[in-house]
């Protein structure tokens, strides 16, 4: 059985082009992102859609992203902004927090001279070309919770 998630796609005018964002794959599933597509707001809609207990993700492709280093004196992430970077590696987890999806991602970035850059993912949308996702379903449901020690949500894996 192939389950696919249809959304509209967006800059369309008149009738809306609707687009599959995922399908079911033996390894669990793929999914791609086109042009203008939110990274995080797709996660988090494929996680409810699908009832995701938890996951683990990987990709890569063509972005505009915000990464954040996370400074443990304020407890707050210091963003910065790439423009029209290759995310050339992306990991991830999808678990819950107050019955909401919670999406944490790393990635690394490179732009057209080679220079890298890496960090948290607080937001990404698709820049030119695609964003491939293979997410990987575990059948344990996994909360994420604030550890206060460190100002941090956590993965709690009890």
């Amino acid at each position: 059985m192939v389950m696919m998630m249809m959304n509209e796609s967006s800059g369309q005018t008149g009738d809306s082009l609707m687009l599959n964002r995922y399908t079911k794959v033996p390894s669990g599933f793929l999914m791609v992102l086109r042009q203008g597509d939110d990274l995080i707001k797709e996660l988090e809609s494929f996680a409810t859609r699908e009832n995701i207990p938890s996951a683990s993700f990987t990709g890569m492709g063509f972005v505009n992203i915000t990464f954040g280093f996370f400074d443990f004196k304020t407890k707050q992430y210091n963003p910065r902004d790439f423009m029209n970077v290759e995310l050339a590696s992306m990991h991830g987890t999808i678990a819950w927090k107050k019955k909401v999806p919670s999406i944490h991602c790393h990635g690394v970035v490179g732009d057209k001279n080679f220079q890298s850059f890496a960090g948290h993912i607080l937001n990404a949308t698709v820049g030119t070309g695609s964003l491939e996702i293979l997410i990987i379903v575990h059948e344990k449901a996994l909360e994420r919770k604030k550890d206060e020690s460190i100002g941090a949500d956590v993965l709690q894996i009890e």
